[in-house]
């Protein structure tokens, strides 16, 4: 089941597609639109989407371990991923964060910004769209799993948009939030669903609340001591002109932001697993050994939260310093 079928492609228009629509509900969009949000749109919007990204996510990758719903069977189906091959499938989380993102963007942006609400609205249903019919298409989900995936993540929506203002006052101003923001998601982490064989389900769900806890303690630093969010009214009433200054200075800030972000990544991975190898005895090579709860969590936690903290905190002081605040 871990081997790599063979297959013939018969529409390249639609495998690079929707190869494509695939990688936007995994870490390589995450990481780069998530944080795009935070240093060239608007704080604010960023904050409200890891919020739901990361509430949506749990509740998705545990929904799959507690249901134990099976992918579609292969062969008929031809799979062309591997990687998450070893997850259950309802609900699918491609579904669930596509959703949960597209939506949650257009609904921090109606009203703080002029644009057509019918074009927004229509950006969100094709950016979703996308993503689910992907799932369909690489064989990974059924229907009703990319189904469900929506509908669970259009609830959550629902439920959370009423308290966002609220969630985003407390996490900014609670002299409680950097010790509940790391100490909450470690306890889910540690207390994931078990399963009978390995599933890569948790090491994603620890990296997504690693992210989100370390971002959260990025903005209530911020809010504490850089510029505070709650001073002033912070709409902003109309999207700005687009020039060719504005949008050089948004591509510095995010290539430099995605270099800080990475290099972040890489070099906490490497001082973790060097520090968790020496503790239990193994070489940081033993794939099986990360796998293993007192390594996988604590590994990826941390690399994570630093990779958020980074984000949030390290790069726009670095923007400051280069003049491209």
């Amino acid at each position: 089941q871990g081997r790599a079928q063979k297959y013939i492609v018969k529409n390249y228009f639609y495998y690079y597609l929707f190869k494509f629509s695939a990688a936007l509900g995994e870490e390589v969009f995450y990481i780069t639109f998530l944080p795009f949000t935070y240093w060239n749109i608007d704080p604010s919007v960023s904050r409200r989407m890891i919020i739901v990204w990361s509430v949506v996510m749990y509740i998705g990758q545990v929904s799959k371990d507690i249901l134990k719903w099976p992918r579609p069977l292969s062969p008929p189906v031809v799979k062309l991923e591997m990687r998450t091959v070893a997850e259950y499938g309802m609900p699918s989380t491609h579904a669930m964060a596509a959703t949960a993102i597209s939506f949650s963007f257009l609904m921090a942006t109606m009203n703080q910004y002029k644009y057509p609400f019918e074009l927004g609205l229509v950006a969100a249903f094709v950016f979703s769209m996308l993503v689910c019919l992907s799932r369909l298409y690489m064989g990974m989900h059924t229907v009703l799993d990319v189904i469900g995936g929506a509908l669970i993540s259009a609830v959550l929506l629902v439920l959370l948009y009423p308290a966002w203002d609220v969630i985003d006052h407390l996490l900014l101003t609670s002299p409680f939030c950097p010790l509940l923001s790391i100490v909450v998601p470690l306890v889910l982490c540690y207390n994931y669903p078990k399963l009978d064989f390995y599933s890569p389900t948790r090491g994603d769900t620890t990296t997504i609340l690693g992210a989100g806890a370390g971002a959260t303690v990025g903005f209530w630093l911020n809010n504490q001591y850089a510029a505070p969010a709650y001073t002033s009214e912070n709409f902003q009433l109309g999207i700005p002109l687009i020039t060719s200054k504005i949008v050089v200075v948004a591509l510095a800030r995010f290539f430099v932001g995605i270099f800080v972000v990475l290099l972040t990544r890489e070099l906490m991975k490497s001082m973790v697993l060097g520090m968790l190898g020496y503790r239990y005895k193994f070489p940081i090579g033993d794939r099986e050994a990360r796998r293993r709860l007192e390594v996988e969590v604590p590994y990826k936690f941390i690399t994570y939260s630093s990779v958020g903290f980074s984000a949030t905190v390290v790069v726009p002081l670095l923007h400051e310093l280069l003049g491209l605040m």
